[in-house]
């Protein structure tokens, strides 16, 4: 699988959105907070970061730009495809290394999940 992020892989709709924030199951690494449902035939990814903690846009679209970018290098861990809504919980600018290791472990744990609701 290539390491791109095409539109196709971005969540967008308020019924998608809406249903994966009621219905999905949820948990949070480091600095991310994640909520995931199974998807239908492609991963899709939400991105988040609240303007409360960043009132500078030029900050949020920074944070924004590191979470997508750590997600397309390690989308390959994901072995189904499934709908995730990252959200940014951190109330500092962490470097791309720590966003980085969060999104590992968040793949890694929506990965275990997602296995588990496919055995069951």
């Amino acid at each position: 699988m290539a390491a791109t992020l095409p539109k196709s892989e971005r969540l967008c709709g308020k019924k998608a959105i809406a249903g994966l924030m009621e219905h999905g199951k949820g948990g949070s690494t480091g600095c991310l907070r994640y909520r995931f449902l199974p998807g239908e035939d492609v991963s899709r990814i939400l991105v988040s970061v609240p303007k409360r903690y960043f009132k500078r846009a030029v900050k949020r679209n920074l944070l924004k730009r590191r979470i997508r970018e750590s997600y397309r290098l390690q989308k390959d861990l994901l072995p189904v495809p499934v709908d995730i809504a990252f959200l940014y919980s951190a109330r500092e600018v962490l470097p791309f290394d720590g966003i980085f290791a969060a999104m590992k472990e968040a793949l890694t744990a929506v990965a275990s999940k997602t296995k588990q609701i496919d055995i069951q």
